[in-house]
């Protein structure tokens, strides 16, 4: 593929990731993200649905894992990477979910930090961020 093709499809595919960004509010059920834009430092979590909250992290995760592994093949076009790469979310995502429904689950008033690192890793695509220069500096070896 050629490398002006390859950017024209690394932009639009990162397009595609602000886009979910940009409209998280009305794509997704998640009360936590207004929780924490206020001062939450001593409130309780919320009222929320944890069922459907859960289901629309992990449909996020997803959309964005799905995107990202896009975006690592159209750089890399190394099954290896894609592979690796795949094994990474699924463990990424399985361990981050577990502890993320133990958060909710416990969390008390003003004890909210651990739940907002979780959550953004699994709602944001930060894992992209650190395979991309990971799996660059690995081929330059």
């Amino acid at each position: 593929m050629k490398k002006s093709i390859k950017i024209v499809v690394v932009v639009f595919l990162a397009s595609i990731l602000v886009l979910i960004r940009m409209f998280e509010d009305s794509l997704f059920y998640d009360p936590l993200l207004n929780f924490f834009k206020t001062n939450h430092s001593t409130q309780p979590l919320p009222e929320f649905d944890t069922l459907k909250l859960l289901g629309n992290i992990a449909l996020r995760f997803l959309m964005n894992t799905v995107v990202s592994i896009l975006i690592l093949w159209i750089i890399f076009r190394d099954k290896g990477i894609l592979k690796l790469s795949a094994f990474l979310y699924i463990l990424l995502f399985v361990i981050l979910f577990v502890v993320l429904y133990f958060l909710l689950q416990s969390s008390e008033a003003g004890q909210h930090m651990t739940l907002f690192y979780v959550r953004r890793f699994l709602i944001q695509p930060l894992f992209l961020l650190i395979l991309l220069p990971a799996f660059y500096f690995q081929q330059k070896k």
